[in-house]
């Protein structure tokens, strides 16, 4: 997968993730974007070690390994900053 396929992936993924999470956040457009990217790699990471499928394609699966993985990232990020 290309690296703008990541990082249209990872946008989704961590605007997904910033829509489910409750709550007044900080972080804008990159943090989102940064968060986004990376739990696209933690989700694909985590989604291939339980057999789901990983972060390998612009699908729905992806979207959702991706934005489960943002999801937590962004979880973490607000225990850690609040």
């Amino acid at each position: 997968m290309g690296y703008i396929t990541w990082i249209i992936l990872g946008l989704v993924a961590g605007m997904l993730a910033k829509w489910l999470m409750p709550g007044k956040d900080g972080g804008g457009f990159i943090m989102t974007t940064v968060l986004g990217i990376a739990g696209a790699f933690v989700g694909g990471y985590i989604g291939s070690l339980f057999g789901i499928g990983g972060a390998d394609g612009f699908n729905l699966v992806s979207i959702a390994t991706a934005t489960a993985g943002a999801f937590l990232l962004l979880f973490i990020y607000n225990k850690v900053a609040n």
